[in-house]
């Protein structure tokens, strides 16, 4: 995509860092602005000249909320809100979405399809993902504009700065003969490699072309996290580690346990994710733990 288009990367790098757009620095069709999307005047000045805008921002830590209310409202709705009006003022017509499956719910084994309803987000970054989703959808329907909204499943890669897999490898570091595990370790969810990720959404754009355009995106196939504990452990060459649950069938309150998307849309479309989600793990603990 950089080889063709002007790219503008617009971050505060409150969750990543400068060392992942390291290669592409040097590109001159590249420009990097180290900047906050609360500020609504600056937002509106660095969306000058843009046709296309991929909104892949909010707070990545979900259980944050629990001391801090207000996060999701501004890093999601807020941010979300301001992107919108510097697209409407500048005449930017298309707009990506990274939603997520918090948007659902918990309804246990249930496989849910982009029409299911009714949505009751458990958690505040579930429910700002949802009051994002409908802020694009009316700027779409109100100001001639065109979106793709994505919700993703655990999306699991070698720059990952969080997530289930990564915090394992950290606490064992720490402690390598005992591992904590959040709730009963029985959560089971579908796990995707973000270059599966990242082909499922160009496909998606470029395959549907409705005003609002929504995809479920996953593997077909899901992963516990005590499987997920024991890949870990065996990817570090550790023995006899002592795995300790917390207890309870939540990680963390907001957290859904359990989580089927539905993805038989973009599977008809002519996408499919190639790796399981145990394979989509595999791939990244071994990146992460840089053995590839």
């Amino acid at each position: 995509m950089l080889e063709n288009n002007y790219v503008t990367l617009y971050d505060n790098l409150s969750s990543g860092k400068m060392e992942f757009i390291a290669h592409h620095q040097s590109k001159p069709n590249f420009r990097f602005i180290y900047a906050d999307l609360l500020d609504e005047p600056d937002v509106k000045r660095a969306m000058e000249e843009h046709d296309f805008v991929f909104h892949l921002s909010s707070n990545p830590d979900i259980s944050k909320s629990m001391e801090q209310p207000d996060l999701d409202l501004k890093q999601g709705i807020l941010v979300t809100f301001n992107v919108l009006e510097a697209m409407r003022l500048n005449g930017v017509k298309k707009i990506i979405y990274t939603s997520g499956s918090g948007i659902y719910g918990d309804v246990g084994t249930t496989y849910t399809a982009e029409d299911f309803g009714p949505l009751l987000p458990l958690s505040m970054y579930g429910a700002s993902k949802l009051a994002c989703e409908g802020l694009i959808s009316a700027y779409c329907h109100m100001y001639d504009m065109q979106t793709w909204i994505f919700r993703m499943a655990n999306i699991v890669g070698k720059r990952q700065t969080h997530g289930v897999t990564l915090d394992f490898i950290n606490k064992l570091r720490k402690n390598p003969k005992e591992l904590e595990i959040l709730g009963n370790g029985k959560q089971s969810k579908s796990y995707l490699h973000v270059d599966e990720c990242v082909e499922a959404m160009m496909f998606a754009i470029d395959h549907s072309n409705e005003k609002v355009n929504v995809f479920n995106i996953a593997s077909n196939s899901y992963i516990d996290v005590t499987s997920i504990a024991n890949m870990v452990i065996e990817e570090m060459g550790l023995k006899d580690v002592k795995l300790k649950y917390t207890g309870g069938s939540r990680g963390w309150k907001g957290d859904v346990p359990i989580v089927r998307l539905d993805t038989t849309i973009i599977n008809k479309l002519g996408w499919k994710a190639k790796l399981s989600s145990e394979e989509a793990v595999r791939k990244a603990l071994k990146e992460l733990l840089g053995k590839e």
